[in-house]
């Protein structure tokens, strides 16, 4: 199997050497002329993350948030923004010129592709003890599973902003619509299907709302461990998981049931994002499946538009083994790494000032921005009034992603004042830690995939497309479901046997492997 870091950049970043932003004749936390201490002064490199308002700063180092966090930590900032459309690219051409900050941020974990083999390469420094002596809050607060992700060579080379529940995909329902039925919430598919029935003869357009290449679709899927985009063992080997297809026939049974009996929209595999949302939000689902976080979104609008609807997040239904849920995500969205030619005495200091994060100031910083201009406190409460309009919007997000190390699941601080807001955390504490589909995955991914690309699965959520394509045609009546072992040989002959190899190469050697248990 091919090396899957980039050996040619490696050997340049070892033999070039790593300067530019990083080297030591920059100042680090002194004494200023009256005895108090100077501001850490640190580079960094930070993604856009797509917010509206990041990439349409002008002078972000002057900006009034990273200001106010400067202010705060007694910090100095030399920030590069990397838009996020271009990060990957733009990474790879910052580590292959050498001009490396004192601190760079990646999207993921310590061995994804945009990371381009700097680990490995020892650009950035271990931070083992770094973080066991001054770091003691955020060592015990992140999980071990996001460790995981940005340690090599069981040594933690990032700082991750976390996952505490990765399990964010969620099963919406109509409650109004389910209470007129007179059933309860389906805990089985056999009951899924009931409700579904029940929602026909009530005249639901889309008694369970589809989109294209089951995307957010996957419902049935992970109810019989059939998620095609996660890997498994099997015989010795780490193959996809359509590799039992036992568990994939009794999916697509399901699913070919849905559309014969109109459970689900004819047109289902042509349903893209914005179709979905739409039937959604015209009532015309019963149920459906998207991110807990839009609880409250869903809430919202059918509130003005649709006021006698009730929107809730109740447990998924399960298959015959008792697996239920959806695929778990990354534990690790963003994570930090220190260069290695950063002095000792700096580290520390950025250190601390990841662990300063964890505390109470921080984090009402982070999620209402300033006392007395944009909240105050009555009776030790927060009186926060949340932002109106995308501008106000995407400023009150970026805030957020000022705490670049913390958990992201969901801000609760802020989502404890919203209407609603206890449902959510509710369905995110209770409901989904008690259900998700776990497996093995590969960061980055296998290098196969792109030799054969419609053999690729996409995660988070995607079967590869010579899968894809006979799943539908299956539902649609124009093959056999109990073909599906040929779908298999197919995948095999085509280059399978490639992805199957290398993945096996890999999970043996523990290169890049993230592997999560279910559920249930």
């Amino acid at each position: 199997m091919k090396k899957w870091v980039s050996l040619m950049l490696v050997a340049t970043l070892l033999t070039g050497g790593v300067v530019g932003c990083s080297s030591n004749n920059q100042s680090d936390n002194t004494s200023d002329a009256t005895g108090g201490p100077q501001p850490l002064k640190f580079s960094i490199s930070l993604t856009t993350s797509g917010n509206g308002y990041a990439e349409s700063a002008k002078d972000i180092n002057n900006d009034k948030w990273i200001k106010e966090v400067e202010k705060r930590a007694n910090i100095d900032m030399d920030i590069k923004m990397i838009p996020l459309k271009d990060f990957d690219s733009k990474m790879v051409v910052m580590f292959a010129g050498g001009d490396i900050p004192d601190v760079v941020q990646n999207v993921g974990g310590a061995t994804d592709k945009s990371m381009a083999g700097s680990i490995e390469a020892d650009v950035f420094m271990p931070l083992d003890d770094l973080l066991n002596e001054y770091a003691p809050n955020l060592m015990k607060a992140v999980p071990k599973e996001a460790w995981a992700e940005v340690s090599y060579k069981g040594k933690i080379y990032g700082v991750p902003t976390w996952l505490s529940n990765p399990s964010r995909r969620a099963t919406f329902i109509r409650t109004d619509l389910l209470e007129k039925t007179g059933l309860p919430v389906p805990k089985t598919m056999d009951e899924f299907l009931d409700v579904l029935r029940a929602f026909k003869e009530m005249g639901v357009k889309a008694p369970y709302q589809m989109r294209e290449n089951f995307k957010y679709a996957d419902i049935v899927f992970g109810a019989y461990d059939a998620l095609g985009y996660q890997f498994m063992e099997q015989d010795g080997q780490i193959v996809p998981k359509f590799f039992n297809s036992e568990n994939m026939e009794k999916a697509l049974t399901v699913y070919k049931t849905m559309f014969d009996e109109d459970l689900i929209q004819k047109e289902f595999s042509t349903i893209q994002a914005p179709q979905y949302g739409e039937s959604i939000e015209a009532g015309n689902a019963g149920i459906w499946t998207a991110n807990a976080n839009g609880l409250l979104t869903y809430q919202s609008k059918f509130a003005a538009s649709l006021p006698e609807a009730k929107v809730e997040i109740i447990p998924s239904p399960s298959g015959d083994n008792g697996q239920k849920g959806y695929g778990l995500y990354s534990s690790v969205n963003t994570s930090m790494y220190i260069n290695s030619k950063v002095s000792k005495e700096k580290a520390i200091g950025i250190i601390k000032f990841f662990e300063w994060m964890q505390t109470e100031e921080a984090k009402r910083f982070y999620s209402f921005g300033i006392e007395g201009e944009n909240y105050t406190v009555k009776d030790g409460k927060v009186d926060y009034k949340l932002p109106e309009g995308k501008a106000a919007e995407d400023e009150q997000s970026y805030r957020g992603l000022l705490l670049w190390v913390g958990d992201a699941t969901v801000n609760r601080e802020r989502t404890e004042l919203l209407p609603g807001g206890q449902d959510l955390l509710n369905a995110l504490d209770d409901t989904l830690t008690k259900e998700g589909v776990g497996g093995i995955g590969f960061i980055p991914e296998l290098e196969a995939f792109g030799q054969y690309p419609d053999l690729a699965s996409k995660r988070p959520d995607q079967a590869p497309k010579l899968v894809v394509d006979h799943m539908i045609k299956m539902i649609y009546g124009k093959e056999p479901i109990s073909d599906f072992p040929k779908v298999i040989e197919e995948y095999k002959e085509k280059g399978g046997n490639d992805i199957v190899k290398e993945a096996t190469e890999r999970y043996k050697n523990k290169e890049g492997i993230i592997e999560q248990q279910s559920r249930k």
